[in-house]
């Protein structure tokens, strides 16, 4: 009898330590997560697709309007959607959650009163907005992103990483500070498993004239992050696309578009990466949203901020085993400050429990969680 007790006792022990059998991390299958923002993308392309009223010159700055039409438009906003972005709609819509449809009341707001990028950014990473965030300037952010919190972590310590076009991500992130790897604007892309793309990718962005100081072409930023994905498999990982903002500013609906659609392009080389990589493979969450919404046709769709309304509507995305697949939800309210959150618990920690201003996670995508 004895004999028999410590044997009972030995097999519960070892199911206790080797196999949790409650709560969410028994649940919980994502041990890598990969967040993708795009910059600007305003929620009526991402739902509608082409807006008729900007594929002209007048309004637009569009140069070939038929070729962009034959591209891009269709009488049928889901075709027109899916011709933008079709990874995003054939598969991360199918297979997962799209939230942000304000003609559907489903409603993503910004809260930050700025609108945009570095208060969006802050807001979207910290889980709170901050008022002394008031312009784009690069200074180190007194505030810890979900990377940095997470990185301090020993079970994530030398695995968070971030790539970003735009060359204000140091700041943001403040990698001085949060030791996480930042490589943004046009800097060198260092990892890549065969060295001579190193020298290739380099040498082709020192070669091509740069429209903008501050940002490179989103290209070498999802280029680096694909790489890096590969060679270190972090279990976090940060990727800032921003063409689509700066081609807005510019005033070309045509390379907004095209920016929106290689902004899809890259979104799909990352998730089928992640399906190809046994480590990642059934164990990734994807999430896709944006720092800031604009405004609407004439002048208004090339900006946004607080005085440009609809600059404070966003969207989100999310794709992975712990999401379920609900596709577009309707009716619903939300705000950029619960993605650092959502990031955070689809990992399984509480990054909302350490600041009382951190926003709780969006409801409805880790899977325990019902919407």
């Amino acid at each position: 009898m004895k004999t028999f007790l410590l044997l009972a006792l030995s097999l519960l022990t070892l199911v206790s330590i080797g196999q949790p059998v409650s709560g969410e991390a028994a649940k919980r299958r994502t041990d890598h997560v990969v967040l993708v923002t795009i910059d600007g993308l305003r929620w009526q392309e991402l739902f509608s697709g082409a807006d008729e009223r900007l594929l002209n010159r007048e309004v637009g700055g569009v140069r070939d309007v038929e070729e962009t039409r034959t591209r891009f438009w269709d009488e049928s906003p889901d075709v027109r959607r899916e011709r933008l972005m079709p990874f995003f709609w054939s598969v991360v819509a199918v297979q997962g959650q799209v939230l942000g449809n304000a003609a559907e009341e489903s409603v993503i707001r910004v809260t930050n009163g700025r609108y945009f990028s570095y208060p969006g950014y802050n807001e979207l990473l910290c889980g709170f907005g901050d008022d002394t965030i008031d312009s784009n300037a690069k200074r180190p952010n007194r505030n810890v992103t979900v990377l940095e919190w997470l990185h301090r972590k020993p079970a994530f310590q030398g695995r968070v990483a971030a790539f970003g076009s735009w060359d204000v991500f140091p700041f943001i992130l403040n990698e001085e500070r949060s030791g996480i790897p930042v490589n943004a604007g046009w800097q060198p892309l260092e990892v890549f498993a065969n060295p001579a793309d190193a020298q290739h990718w380099n040498g082709l962005a020192n070669q091509l004239p740069r429209v903008w100081a501050g940002v490179r072409y989103d290209a070498f930023t999802a280029r680096g992050a694909l790489e890096y994905l590969r060679v270190k498999q972090p279990r976090l990982l940060y990727v800032a696309l921003g063409e689509t903002d700066d081609w807005a500013h510019e005033g070309r609906y045509d390379l907004y578009l095209d920016a929106a659609y290689r902004s899809d392009q890259a979104i799909k080389d990352l998730w089928n990466a992640c399906q190809e990589l046994p480590q990642y493979r059934g164990r990734t969450t994807l999430l896709i949203t944006t720092d800031h919404g604009r405004g609407d046709v004439r002048d208004g769709w090339k900006s946004h901020g607080k005085s440009i309304p609809g600059s404070e509507l966003i969207w989100l995305a999310a794709i992975g085993p712990d999401t379920k697949p609900l596709g577009e939800r309707p009716k619903l309210a939300a705000t950029q400050s619960q993605v650092a959150a959502t990031v955070a618990a689809l990992l399984g920690e509480d990054f909302a429990a350490t600041d009382p201003r951190i926003a709780a996670p969006v409801p409805g995508i880790v899977n325990n969680d019902d919407p």
